[in-house]
């Protein structure tokens, strides 16, 4: 049985998040409907991190204390919940902002409260020694279901009548079996403590904040590529001549699919291999997203993404190591919280940032500052992991 809850477990959680990246592609369609520009674009993602910080502030550790399943099981009516709303906005012709708004503010909700909790479930159910691979799957699952969304919706785009509304009637239908398997479970923990839920603080103790600070920096900058690709990559391909939702949802995932190897490839690396490896091949990765908008190359933007993508997973992965190490067992998990609050900041922060540049100074002028000031925290959180990293041995 826990093998089985162990993948059933995993198919939830990659489930859950392809609905929080499932709209990328459709934004162009939902400007047109609806008649808004990139700003709005942005601010209705960034709506999709405000609810992401919200849950791991109030429910961040509530699997602890009212167990496994059902925090699980509220993730997934929360992902269902927002598809519905999805559903609404495909119905109407006017004034459907709001629900967007909405929609995205479920989602981020959703992908809050299911991703520490899943994560926390697959290490529950591996067997023996199978922590490290636990935590691998809950990373693929992670990223790969946000790499699987602008996929499947750019897909849908492309080849299915009414793609506002049979994109998220699909995701209803995964998000039925994933409660079913959930259903199917048993509950992992046995809780003892009073059921009762507290906000989770965010906190950092004094010997993990210089650590806290690089990898917050790091995290930070590949988050902010993250959401840029999220958020924008429609108006920027767009921007190229390309207008295609499928090539929109081909990129994104491509994005995703690269920081999913990433952090793959950092479990077999020592942790500041992995952080100074990733963090410059992030630089690398957002000079070549830069210099697309520049050149107007559509190979350039998706070689610069992949690379940012495969920097951004090696420095995350490593960088999320990096900062619980440095902390006492006792608050591993406020730091992490904090560390996520962070790096959720990044994928919304910058990205209405760009909305709002573009709004002023049009697109491309304000995707090159943007990739000149992700390059530039990148280089800066480089340089200072060189400064401090470990001396060899004699």
């Amino acid at each position: 049985m826990p093998r089985r809850a162990f993948w059933f477990t995993a198919f939830a959680f990659t489930a859950t998040m392809i609905g929080t990246t499932l709209p990328t592609p459709l934004y162009p369609a939902y400007e047109e409907r609806f008649d808004f520009g990139p700003l709005t674009v942005t601010v209705v993602f960034a709506m999709y991190a405000v609810g992401v910080l919200a849950a791991l502030l109030l429910v961040g550790r509530a699997s602890d204390t009212v167990g496994r399943r059902p925090v699980l099981l509220a993730g997934l009516a929360v992902s269902a919940l927002s598809s519905v709303v999805f559903l609404v906005v495909g119905g109407v012709h006017s004034d459907g902002v709001g629900l967007l708004l909405l929609g995205r503010l479920l989602s981020g909700l959703s992908a809050g409260i299911f991703t520490g909790t899943a994560t926390a479930t697959l290490a529950d159910f591996a067997r023996p020694g199978g922590q490290l691979r636990a935590s691998l799957i809950a990373a693929v699952a992670n990223i790969g279901g946000l790499g699987l969304g602008p996929l499947i919706g750019g897909l849908l785009a492309r080849f299915v009548a009414a793609p506002l509304r049979t994109s998220f009637a699909v995701h209803l239908g995964l998000i039925v079996l994933a409660t079913a398997a959930i259903l199917a479970i048993p509950e992992p923990v046995e809780v003892v403590r009073p059921r009762r839920l507290r906000v989770q603080r965010l906190q950092v103790p004094a010997q993990a904040r210089a650590v806290l600070v690089q990898a917050g920096t790091a995290g930070f900058a590949g988050f902010a590529v993250l959401g840029l690709f999220t958020a924008v990559c429609p108006a920027v391909l767009a921007l190229l001549g390309h207008h295609n939702p499928a090539l929109t949802g081909l990129v994104v995932f491509s994005v995703f699919a690269a920081s999913a190897a990433g952090q793959l490839a950092s479990a077999r690396v020592p942790t500041e291999t992995a952080l100074l490896a990733g963090t410059g091949t992030l630089v690398v990765g957002i000079a070549g997203v830069g210099s697309s908008i520049a050149a107007s190359s559509l190979p350039l933007l998706v070689a610069g993404g992949i690379v940012s993508g495969l920097g951004q997973g090696l420095s995350f992965r490593a960088a999320l190591g990096s900062v619980t190490g440095a902390s006492p067992e006792h608050q591993r998990g406020g730091v992490a919280s904090t560390f996520f609050a962070i790096c959720y900041v990044g994928i919304s922060l910058p990205v209405v940032g760009v909305g709002i540049g573009t709004r002023a100074y049009g697109l491309a002028h304000t995707g090159e500052v943007f990739a000149v000031i992700i390059a530039l925290l990148s280089l800066a959180a480089l340089t200072s992991l060189w400064h401090t990293r470990p001396e060899p041995a004699a």
